[in-house]
């Protein structure tokens, strides 16, 4: 039976080859009940919910991921996160609690295709915040390629970073994926890359959908010695609050506030990557702006 909103990592021994696999169930449906989606435009999106997992577990840091794809045709734009938290004492760093949310915007009736069929022209970037101040990065690449696998297959070739590919699927039920990675360094096996990367190109969707990770391991690299290790729960989590929408209504000015609360009589905010509904009133912003200009309480040593 597969496992659940998992992830593993794996290593194909004696050579500069890593891996990862993804299977989410219960994190695909929490994310599928915040809107109706397209069939074209939930298989995208499940994918890219994938591939962000994925992505996020080859990068040693405690953050977020952020894909994001922007176009000019049905899906005018799509967002899956990754949420890194900090690792736990014995833990290694990027191994903290891994959550996920997304969401994508459509227009019209998108219909099954490839990728330009359904974005058009636009561009894919993959941004990486470590938070706690530290420096944040973002690549951007033109969107092309017949799939997400291809377009991210492109990014990172024209990037320049380490060679990577992914395989991605994704169902009424659940998503999935695998990624390859060439490690830099001496390389004992010359030929590694390449053949892990055709031996996976014989991968299905189905198999990808259905197969437990040790079985579809066997299934591709049953003549090599892969190290499998142990799984890492994956979940949906949004870390919208009401705390932070009250510092965006302070950073859009008490004047702008009060223009909305007389205008609409009150201040309504949807997070659209979980739904959940935040209002203010006239006392709740007065309470807002009032808060704002204290100055701070000092803290009380005990």
């Amino acid at each position: 039976m597969t496992e659940r909103d998992s992830l593993h990592r794996f290593l194909i021994e004696r050579t500069h080859v890593r891996g990862e696999w993804v299977h989410l169930d219960a994190t695909w449906q929490a994310l599928r009940e915040r809107a109706e989606y397209p069939a074209p435009v939930s298989g995208l999106l499940g994918e890219a919910l994938a591939a962000t997992a994925l992505l996020s577990a080859t990068i040693k840091f405690s953050g977020s991921l952020t894909l994001q794809i922007k176009g000019d045709g049905h899906v005018s734009m799509l967002v899956t996160q990754a949420q890194v938290g900090r690792a736990r004492s014995g833990e290694a760093e990027g191994h903290g609690r891994r959550t996920l949310r997304g969401l994508a915007h459509w227009q019209g009736e998108p219909v099954p295709g490839p990728l330009e069929s359904l974005c058009g022209r636009g561009h894919l970037a993959l941004t990486i915040d470590p938070g706690q101040g530290g420096e944040r990065y973002q690549g951007i690449v033109a969107l092309e390629g017949a799939g997400l696998g291809d377009a991210l297959r492109d990014y990172f070739d024209r990037s320049e970073q380490l060679p990577t590919r992914l395989w991605l699927a994704a169902g009424e039920h659940g998503v999935a994926g695998l990624l390859l990675q060439a490690l830099p360094g001496d390389v004992p096996d010359a030929d590694a890359w390449e053949r892990t990367v055709a031996l996976a190109e014989t991968v299905t969707a189905e198999e990808l959908l259905s197969l437990p990770v040790e079985d579809l391991l066997h299934r591709l690299y049953h003549e090599e010695d892969v190290r499998l290790f142990e799984r890492e729960p994956v979940g949906f989590h949004c870390s919208c609050s009401r705390e932070r929408v009250v510092g965006m209504l302070r950073g859009l000015g008490r004047e702008e506030v009060e223009d909305i609360l007389a205008e609409q009589g009150r201040v309504d905010v949807d997070c659209e990557f979980c739904g959940a509904h935040y209002g203010f009133d006239a006392v709740d912003a007065a309470a807002i702006f009032s808060a704002a200009g204290q100055p701070p309480v000092p803290r009380t040593e005990h």
